[in-house]
């Protein structure tokens, strides 16, 4: 046990962190406020887009009742076609019998009926009916023709058809991806914009919570200071607290190493801790090293034990000396030794003496 051989924060040092977590605190709630602001544009953007997609969606409605009608048109004008070709071919058929007919002379001429009428009766009558084959004829040709312009004309009124069919088509499944794309575009940035803000609501929660941590320490040290008169001698405090406090005359880079040691003394142990973040529930023995290291700007990111087996300088430091191999790495910060060992043992990582020494490498920092 460490017993009161450990030191708590100062009265400086509780202050300095409420004013801190306090800044950051102002700090999160106006990211917060930033957030709700861009929130509300946004949800006037959607109103704005919204009212977009119902007219998007109502040119839609158009074209896909236009599409309806112009394939409706085209369904009836293929119909027409067919009927229109079956007329050709009956017409091509009839008037081409009559023209075989009259090759192969089943029908008579002019010649021939004059000569083989039997008086001036059967004459008028032979030219009779002669004059009513040749009008037949002539209507079978013309209804030829007629038919054969209708079916080129319908023909090229179902290729027109046809052509704006595509067009309306592809007009409308562009309108429907662009419906489609804004929509997902806007949802994307609505749900961005909540996420935002809901996980800075969420450091704010943490930050508050940890402030009123550090308000009660801070009264409960005043209160125990007033009570006891000697709740701090030369320096040191009475109730450990798993702190510690640098040593007079220390460089501002060891108080910050030592500052952010107690920041995390008496957190748990979690194998991997403190790697992916530097702001983890708890920290692992090389999580631990790397986060109160990089406090001072020693390290910039999270390393593993291994690392630090090359970190630094060779040696030990006046200030600062870590003991690193494949599996363990702890440290020697003014005296104290800051270990997940000693958490295991005394509920901190703080500890006086002891440590692991045989298999380990010395290293430490330039210049301290």
């Amino acid at each position: 046990m460490l017993g009161g051989s450990l030191t708590q924060p100062s009265a400086g040092d509780l202050q300095s962190q409420i004013t801190a977590g306090e800044a950051a605190a102002q700090s999160l709630q106006s990211q917060i406020a930033q957030d709700t602001a861009e929130i509300r544009q946004t949800t006037a953007g959607l109103n704005t887009a919204q009212a977009r997609l119902a007219v998007i969606q109502q040119q839609l409605s158009a074209r896909e009742a236009q599409l309806a009608r112009v394939q409706a048109a085209l369904l009836a004008a293929r119909d027409r076609l067919v009927y229109l070709e079956n007329r050709l071919r009956l017409a091509a058929a009839a008037l081409s019998a009559n023209l075989v007919a009259r090759y192969e002379g089943q029908q008579p001429d002019l010649v021939s009926t004059v000569l083989d009428a039997n008086g001036f009766a059967d004459l008028l009558e032979r030219i009779s009916f002669l004059e009513r084959i040749g009008h037949a004829d002539a209507d079978v040709i013309t209804t030829t023709r007629v038919a054969r312009v209708a079916v080129e004309r319908q023909a090229t009124a179902l290729a027109a058809l046809e052509r704006r069919d595509r067009v309306l088509a592809e007009e409308v499944i562009a309108q429907r991806n662009q419906v489609a794309a804004l929509q997902a575009a806007l949802l994307s940035r609505r749900i961005a914009e909540i996420n935002a803000r809901s996980g800075a609501s969420s450091r704010l929660d943490s930050l508050n919570a940890r402030l009123r941590s550090l308000e009660a320490r801070a009264a409960a040290q005043a209160a125990q200071a007033a009570a006891t008169g000697n709740a701090g001698v030369g320096g040191i405090a009475v109730d450990t607290g798993g702190m510690v406090q640098p040593p007079p005359g220390a460089p501002a880079a060891v108080a910050e190493v030592i500052a952010a040691g107690n920041a995390i003394a008496t957190l748990p142990y979690i194998y991997g801790g403190g790697h992916a973040s530097f702001h983890a529930d708890g920290y692992d023995c090389s999580g631990s090293v790397s986060y109160a290291l990089a406090a001072a700007g020693l390290v910039s990111a999270p390393m593993v034990s291994g690392q630090f087996e090359s970190w630094g300088e060779p040696g030990p430091g006046r200030w600062i000396t870590v003991y690193a191999n494949a599996d363990h790495v702890w440290m020697d910060v003014a005296g104290w030794r800051f270990d997940t060992v000693a958490l295991a043992e005394s509920g901190t990582r703080w500890a006086q003496g002891g440590g692991e020494f045989d298999g380990f490498v010395v290293r430490h920092p330039a210049g301290l």
